[in-house]
């Protein structure tokens, strides 16, 4: 069973970066398609990016040309790295995986960290 363990929230002021990670205990994390989503207070859980086992990337619209998904498979990591960060980024971002279809549903993702809390100040 794949654990993964999310680091690099913080807070940020509005315009900040940060970059988050996703690290697998899995050494087979390469053939396994990643998303990240986020969930802020009162609001559906939503995926944000996500990646494929063959680095194909797909962006939500919100966080299009601002969000960058990647992966290093030697590290067993998937990253994301977040600039030009907006209040309305604020939220608990987790990183998922599956070795099923890359969708934005959640219950497409067997495998699900903690979560890392992410906070844009105004």
């Amino acid at each position: 069973q794949v654990q993964l363990v999310e680091s690099g929230g913080g807070l940020v002021q509005a315009g900040g970066s940060l970059r988050l990670s996703c690290a697998a205990s899995e050494r087979s994390f390469s053939v396994y398609n990643v998303a990240w989503f986020r969930q802020a207070p009162g609001k559906e859980r939503e995926s944000v990016a996500r990646i494929s086992s063959a680095y194909r990337l797909y962006y939500a619209d919100s966080v299009e040309g601002r969000f960058t998904i990647s992966r290093d498979n030697a590290k067993n990591t998937v990253y994301l790295q977040m600039n030009s960060l907006k209040p309305e980024d604020t939220a608990v971002y987790s990183c998922a995986a599956t070795l099923g279809p890359l969708t934005t549903m959640p219950m497409s993702y067997a495998y699900w960290g903690q979560g890392t809390q992410v906070t844009v100040s105004s």
